[in-house]
């Protein structure tokens, strides 16, 4: 079983879509989600309190600056925006897919965890993750 989720991202920072991924589930099996981009990824993250989300973002901020922050001078990849380069960089940091066990329809996931996509450019985007739901 297979589907796309299209997720709209309004700039950087952490979007769930925990429901739309439950409510697409179902049966028992594993299942895998993939991000189809190379400037945003996926995360299992608590989803009780944002300040986590807010954290995280400010974190990835202070580790991967824009290119415009001077100890980021030595990146060659800057034509596409200061945010560009840094956005790759925290992809290759960070999941880009995700596995997860479902048991009779449900998703196996902690009380506080969601999924998350964690969009790390400026800009709006629409962002495909392929789910696949093996038996």
């Amino acid at each position: 079983m297979q589907t796309i989720f299209t997720i709209p991202t309004r700039g950087q920072g952490l979007y769930e879509f925990t429901r739309d991924v439950a409510n697409w589930v179902e049966g028992t099996g594993l299942l895998t989600l993939f991000i189809r981009h190379s400037s945003a990824s996926l995360l299992i993250q608590e989803n009780a309190d944002p300040e986590v989300r807010s954290d995280l973002r400010a974190f990835f901020h202070r580790l991967v600056p824009p290119t415009t922050d001077p100890s980021m001078r030595y990146l060659t990849h800057t034509y596409e925006g200061p945010d560009d380069m840094p956005a790759h960089i925290k992809a290759a940091l960070l999941p880009v897919s995700l596995s997860i066990p479902v048991s009779e329809g449900a998703l196996m996931l902690g009380r506080w965890q969601g999924i998350y996509l964690f969009e790390h450019r400026d800009a709006a985007h629409q962002r495909d993750v392929v789910a696949h739901l093996s038996p």
